[in-house]
């Protein structure tokens, strides 16, 4: 297969279909050119990550941990992970809109941490394919550099992985990809050194290339600093060595920093020098990222410092001349360990070091070199002590002429591992056809309109909805049950069902040779259809959401609710927006695309008809509205919360029924006599003046009750807030200067209105008692009944349970 003929493979997997890609080459094939190239041209949604800093800047991403905030150390299988996961919404809207995830430098990503990736993608798609549906394109080449995995992190995840490669991972094992190997070398042109190198590569080489190869070996090399070569070695403590060496040779002051190290930080984890010595003109590598909001270094970036004072050292970027001033950072070292009973991978961060995040930099080590290219370099590779070492270092140059060898390179330095020979053959299997293609992108487009077509999702957000209005029902307005129930039969009836039957009917147009998009009788069902659901979700369905109200005096339910109508509404709309764009006929990219851009543009129309009161007292909405305000007025005046005064369900209810009368009003749940009395006639007038009367139409209710003493009349009100605040009725009287007789008073009447039942005053074998005596005795008085009881029970006892048994008649 040509090369062209491979890159428009591996550009139409990507593009087309919904296949998992797993493209590799040998270093300098045009793979990170690829991955730009589909930046650029694919109108999918996508994120690019890699696994370290170095790496995800030369892919024009962030690093694999920052965007799904995976926890540093081993993901085990079937433990809980406490760290991360804390996203905001502009990530979860991203992670939701995804439709290709691209993993650059793959080789050095552990099989547990996709597996991490798999977990996010899953739980905020709310999808259970493998990663959450997401396409991956993984791009390396597996002869480079492999994952670090410590002993201790190996010992909790070999029981659970064959292989800590990125193939060992669980979720990658449940759904195919196809491999394609890129042959054709971009980064060398010199056929003599491309060859050295695959022969490297794929560990064949003989001793006649190595001795080629060990030609370049120049004893006692020693370029200036104007040659601009870099040296690569294998080891710290040898790039250390030359890097001493350097900054001896220049003039200047010699600046020494001492790092701050507490508790345990074994020094061979040391992220740079426990003493950074450095002078005016020394060649330097950041070695940590810069989190804060002006990032303005990223680890493996390289400069010369220019200055330094007593706080700070300036650095002189190479790549763009800018100018950064560094300050000390932190690490931390953490240890990780399984907890047997609660299976969770425990954290605890047992020391830290405090320096500059620099390094000396006219040596750095081949693991920091992956993914970069040098005109010029250094190679001291002989004491290769991994897979690929050699091949990642040599790979760097540009040419065999600008490669010099530090010492000359054994042939037992080029390491060899039976898991990647083995890996590496069953890609050779794995590489797709035209056929393949087309058969990729018939499946692509056949589940893009299934899931065009289901109102699945819809369906269980509806119930959602209507599980925390029955559950919360005696807070919540009553419109908002009726209006929930007309949704889900509409939705069931018109939507569920129709879409069903649409999608029975797939399968004989899937049938046809022609893929779905070019299928015209196919594509004329679906314009009709999108005809019908569009006006369904238009004129009935969103506006049915949209008349829903939430309002309720109990926050945290508030908020449950909102949370569950917000997610309806975004995936009606959504639903609306992606039947718009087959209105003309299906597309799957602009399928694709409007779906996206309805999760990323949705505004809840909803919480814009809602009528709410603001928290200082002005109110919008009509009678509504005007009701909240003389309600919250109230309440502010006697330091008491508005439901107290009046349940924001009755206030619902009373600018929906609009009683014009005190008859009238004691139809309205919530209003017994009492608060007829109480508010009646401040209620009336409100009404009657929204409705454009002067003056309200007040009828007596027949047996009013005493004149109460307080003049505003909601003095039981209060007695109730504080009641539920969870004071006792003792603590009531005391703070409001009243008797407990009183307060005991109030609380039967907000038992007699059903504001609070007598379960939340008397402890059931008390309530048995006295509701048991009246069964059997059918007393007249309160009295009889405290004789018949005795000193068992109060006078308040009785008249609580009585006023219980009456309200339920």
């Amino acid at each position: 297969m040509s090369l062209n003929e491979k890159l428009n493979l591996a550009h139409n997997f990507v593009v087309h279909t919904n296949r998992n890609i797993f493209l590799t080459g040998k270093a300098g094939t045009g793979k990170t050119t690829f991955l730009h190239q589909v930046k650029q041209l694919s109108a999918k949604r996508l994120a690019v990550v890699a696994p370290t800093g170095v790496a995800a800047i030369n892919a024009g991403g962030v690093t694999i941990h920052s965007l799904f905030q995976l926890p540093f150390g081993p993901l085990v299988p079937g433990t809980v992970q406490r760290e991360g996961r804390k996203f905001n919404r502009d990530k979860i809207n991203l992670l939701r809109t995804l439709d290709l995830l691209v993993i650059d430098e793959i080789s050095m990503v552990r099989a547990d941490v996709l597996d991490g990736i798999d977990d996010v993608l899953r739980r905020y798609r709310n999808r259970p394919d493998p990663f959450g549906g997401v396409q991956l394109l993984l791009i390396g080449d597996m002869q480079q550099l492999p994952p670090v995995i410590r002993d201790d992190d190996w010992t909790l995840l070999s029981p659970h992985y064959e292989t800590g490669y990125f193939f060992g991972s669980k979720a990658l094992r449940r759904t195919p990809y196809v491999s394609i190997e890129l042959t054709h070398i971009y980064r060398q042109s010199d056929e003599r050194f491309i060859s050295l190198l695959n022969s490297i590569r794929e560990k064949t080489v003989t001793r006649a290339q190595l001795d080629d190869l060990n030609q370049r070996y120049v004893p006692d090399f020693s370029p200036s600093d104007d040659e601009g070569y870099i040296t690569l070695s294998t080891h710290n403590t040898t790039a250390q060595q030359i890097n001493s060496q350097k900054l001896q040779s220049l003039k200047g002051r010699l600046h020494t920093f001492t790092a701050v190290i507490e508790k345990e930080f074994p020094t061979h984890a040391y992220p740079t020098e426990a003493e950074l010595d450095l002078k005016v003109g020394a060649q330097v590598m950041f070695i940590k990222n810069d989190i804060s909001r002006e990032k303005l270094y990223y680890n493996g970036k390289i400069g010369r410092v220019t200055e330094i004072d007593d706080d700070l050292i300036y650095v002189k970027s190479q790549q763009d001349g800018e100018v950064i001033p560094v300050d000390r950072v932190s690490w931390e070292n953490i240890r990780y360990t399984l907890d047997s009973s609660t299976k969770e991978i425990k954290a605890e961060v047992i020391g830290t070091f405090t320096q500059y995040p620099l390094k000396l930099a006219w040596a750095i080590t081949i693991h920091k070199s992956q993914g970069l290219t040098f005109a010029k370099a250094i190679i001291d590779a002989s004491a290769a002590f991994t897979h690929g070492q050699v091949y990642v270092a040599l790979s760097r140059c540009k040419t065999l002429d600008g490669l010099v060898l530090r010492t000359p390179i054994p042939s037992h330095s080029i390491k060899t591992e039976q898991t990647l020979e083995d890996f590496h053959e069953q890609v050779q299997q794995q590489t797709p056809t035209e056929q393949h293609l087309h058969d990729a992108k018939r499946t692509n487009q056949e589940n893009l309109l299934q899931e065009l077509f289901s109102f699945d999702q819809a369906h269980s957000l509806i119930y959602r909805c209507r599980r925390v209005a029955t559950q919360y029902h005696s807070i919540l307005a009553d419109e908002l049950h009726t209006n929930l129930e007309q949704l889900a039969n509409t939705q069931s009836t018109k939507a569920h069902n129709v879409a069903r039957r649409f999608i029975q009917q797939l399968p004989t147009y899937f049938g046809s040779d022609s893929l779905p998009e070019a299928n015209q009788p196919l594509q004329e069902r679906i314009r009709k259809a999108s005809a019908y659901f569009r006006t369904l979700l238009a004129d009935e369905l969103l506006p049915l959401v949209h008349q829903c109200p939430t309002d309720c005096d109990n926050k945290q339910v508030r908020e449950l609710l909102l949370e569950a109508m917000d997610e309806l509404e975004k995936e009606l709309f959504a639903k609306r927006q992606s039947f718009e764009s087959v209105r003309d006929g299906f597309d799957a990219l602009v399928y694709l695309q409007a779906r996206n851009r309805a999760e990323l543009d949705f505004q809840p129309e909803r919480k814009k008809n809602e009528t709410t009161a603001t928290s200082d007292g002005a109110a919008k909405g009509g009678l509504y509205g005007a009701l909240m305000k003389w309600r919250n007025d109230l309440a502010g005046e006697y330091s008491t919360s508005g439901y107290m005064v009046l349940p924001q369900k009755t206030v619902h209810e009373l600018s929906r029924v609009r009683p014009t009368t005190t008859a009238e009003l004691l139809t309205i749940k919530g209003f017994g006599k009492t608060k007829v009395k109480q508010i009646g006639e401040d209620i009336l007038r409100i009404i009657q003046e929204y409705a454009g009367h002067t003056t309200p139409k007040v009828q007596k209710a027949s047996k009013e009750p005493k004149p109460a003493k307080d003049p505003k009349g909601v003095s039981p009100a209060i007695t109730l807030a504080f009641f539920r605040s969870g004071k006792s009725i003792a603590e009531i009287a005391a703070e409001r200067g009243l008797a407990v007789s009183t307060i005991e008073s109030h609380l039967a009447q907000s038992v007699s209105m059903g504001d609070i039942s007598v379960e939340d005053l008397l402890p059931p074998d008390k309530i048995a008692a006295i509701q048991t005596y009246i069964d059997a005795n059918e007393p007249k008085t309160l009295g009889e009944i405290r004789a018949g009881l005795g000193n068992e029970v109060t006078y308040s006892e009785i008249r609580f349970v009585y006023n219980a048994l009456r309200s339920a008649e």
